[in-house]
């Protein structure tokens, strides 16, 4: 586990922020407009309430099972129920919804350009570890799942 490479080097939520602050800090500095209207904005918002609604379903499901929501825990549990049946993460799936939320929001081309960088970043950074760990921790119970539920969607 001392692998650079599958190391997490910040929080997931942390590293949303800086992406949401650069594509800010980027459309501030060269602005790439796209719509801003009540269409774009309803849909901004309808993300980031899906998003958090995800995001709480996710974590209630671990906190009922005892396990830990942080990505530099050990985890007590391997959660295959509620919104981990369609995503092995959904918690970062809600961060990401959220992230598109604010991307309508900001009504720029720079935070859908950032975006496959994001997601990159949070397979390589984040995942990449938690999924050693898990596979460490629960063996053939994880590949089972692993096989079972897509990564992402």
């Amino acid at each position: 586990m001392s692998d650079r490479s599958t190391r997490i080097f910040l929080p997931p939520p942390v590293i949303y922020l800086l992406f949401v602050g650069t594509a800010y800090g980027l459309g501030r500095w060269h602005p790439l407009p796209l719509a801003d209207n009540d269409w774009t904005r309803w849909a901004g918002w309808g993300l980031i309430d899906g998003g958090v609604l995800l995001m709480l379903w996710a974590a209630l499901q671990m906190f009922a099972l005892r396990t830990t929501v942080n990505p530099y825990g050990r985890p007590q549990k391997l959660v295959v129920s509620g919104p981990f049946r369609l995503s092995r993460n959904p918690i970062y799936l809600a961060d990401s919804l959220v992230y598109c939320g604010i991307a309508l929001l900001l009504a720029s081309a720079w935070p859908w350009l950032l975006l496959p960088a994001l997601i990159l970043c949070m397979n390589r950074c984040v995942i990449r570890h938690e999924e050693a760990l898990l596979a460490q921790m629960f063996g053939e119970q994880f590949q089972a799942y692993r096989t079972r539920v897509r990564r992402w969607l």
